[in-house]
């Protein structure tokens, strides 16, 4: 069974759930596209085959299910490979156990024809974000490959309304534009947006979205299961992608439209269809690069906040 909320991760009460095969998955954002194997797992009954019972929840903060789940109020959360960097530095007890999105989404987003033409263009300028900690540091680094600081811009928390707030000309540019949702929406809105992403200006590569539970939690079966049923999910919907987009809007009718469309066929290549698999070498690379970048500092062993599951 697959029980879908909408904004009520602050209000989900105390403590991890009661039974082991029922899984709080604590999203990154609203629902869409990006969680397609999670809508699809279910859908196809991946879920209930593994005795599992799966509610996905979207918050009210964005930044705030990775701190739920510390605090036992979640059993899973979806983040930021970057962002799971500062949570281990500031002594977040959570650990990687899993991968949805297996590359960069995240880009820099302005209007095409506006005062940003390249990054240099940002000196003085306001630019949007949704998630701090994380989009600002990404920013900071890109900002620092054209010889500018976050010192050189004026930030300002956003929240959801990235693409509202540059069209409406609050800020100049956002960060944190996922570049398979936000460069449609503009054009849906008669605009153009132009994209910086964050691996051609001094970013290596990484992980968009993965799965975070607790340290103390994270070898418990029911995650093992759900990231299987996550794989299978995945490598039919790869295999099918017309039936996949069927099915997932058949089960999420709200969010039929131009847009959701577009992302969702710009976004299963991109789905990880080994979820349990680290990739040590590049998780440790990119640990360098957020010490050297001086985005954190106090970095403890890789293996305190990352494992890969049986």
């Amino acid at each position: 069974m697959f029980r879908y909320a909408i904004a009520v991760a602050l209000a989900l009460g105390a403590g991890p759930a009661a039974a082991q095969d029922h899984i709080r998955v604590l999203a990154d954002w609203f629902i869409n596209p990006d969680h397609a194997p999670i809508i699809l797992a279910e859908a196809r009954g991946e879920f209930a085959s593994r005795n599992l019972e799966v509610e996905l929840i979207a918050p009210a903060d964005p930044a705030a299910p990775p701190r739920l789940v510390a605090a036992g109020e979640g059993d899973i959360a979806i983040t930021y490979q970057p962002s799971l960097y500062q949570q281990a530095a500031e002594g977040l007890p959570v650990t990687r156990i899993g991968t949805l999105v297996g590359s960069p989404l995240n880009s820099l987003v302005a209007l095409e024809g506006g005062p940003i033409a390249k990054l240099e263009d940002l000196k003085g300028k306001t630019v949007g974000y949704s998630v701090g900690g994380f989009e600002d540091a990404l920013l900071g680094r890109m900002l620092h490959s054209v010889g500018l600081s976050l010192d050189d811009v004026s930030l300002v928390n956003v929240n959801f309304a990235l693409t509202p707030a540059l069209l409406s000309g609050r800020v100049d540019a956002v960060i944190g534009a996922f570049r398979n949702f936000e460069l449609t929406q503009i054009a849906i809105e008669g605009k153009t947006g132009t994209a910086f992403f964050p691996e051609e200006h001094g970013v290596p590569s990484y992980e968009e979205l993965i799965f975070i539970a607790h340290r103390e939690r994270a070898q418990e079966p029911a995650f093992g299961r759900f990231l299987d049923a996550l794989a299978a999910a995945t490598e039919w919907a790869q295999a099918n992608p017309d039936d996949a987009k069927a099915l997932f809007f058949a089960n999420q009718p709200d969010l039929d439209d131009r847009l959701n469309n577009a992302a969702f066929s710009d976004t299963l290549p991109k789905f990880h269809a080994h979820p349990k698999v680290l990739d040590r070498e590049g998780y440790a690379a990119f640990a360098a690069f957020m010490t050297t970048a001086g985005l954190v500092k106090d970095l403890p062993a890789l293996d305190s906040y990352t494992t890969e599951l049986p």
